[in-house]
């Protein structure tokens, strides 16, 4: 079965820097577009980083220049660095696969990301 599993979710405080890590499984993670996303209380899930199978990336707006989506095809993760984190970027951070013509796509459970003083 598909199963994303997040970590490295915390609290920070503005300025600082998180990694979040994403393990993949149960799929041919390499052949696949993986996505960051998260959700803010009250408010709609949102994409943050993209990248596809070949490695290009695409990022929200508001985080362009702050934060880098990477994978490694060889440990089936994908990984999210943030820098100069914001009180803004408080949320709850998911692992995606995105859907393809032959499914809907995948979710992880989710970690948190707070950051404050």
């Amino acid at each position: 079965q598909v199963q994303l599993v997040e970590s490295g979710g915390g609290l920070v405080q503005p300025g600082g820097s998180l990694r979040l890590f994403c393990q993949a499984s149960g799929f041919i993670f390499s052949t696949y577009a993986m996505a960051w996303y998260r959700q803010a209380p009250g408010k709609q899930r949102e994409m943050v980083a993209a990248i596809s199978s070949s490695g290009h990336t695409n990022y929200a707006d508001s985080v362009e220049g702050r934060f880098t989506i990477s994978r490694d095809n060889s440990k089936n993760t994908v990984n999210l660095q943030m820098n100069s984190l914001k009180p803004e970027d408080t949320a709850v951070y998911y692992c995606n696969r995105p859907p393809t013509i032959a499914d809907s796509g995948y979710w992880g459970q989710g970690t948190q990301v707070t950051v404050s003083s």
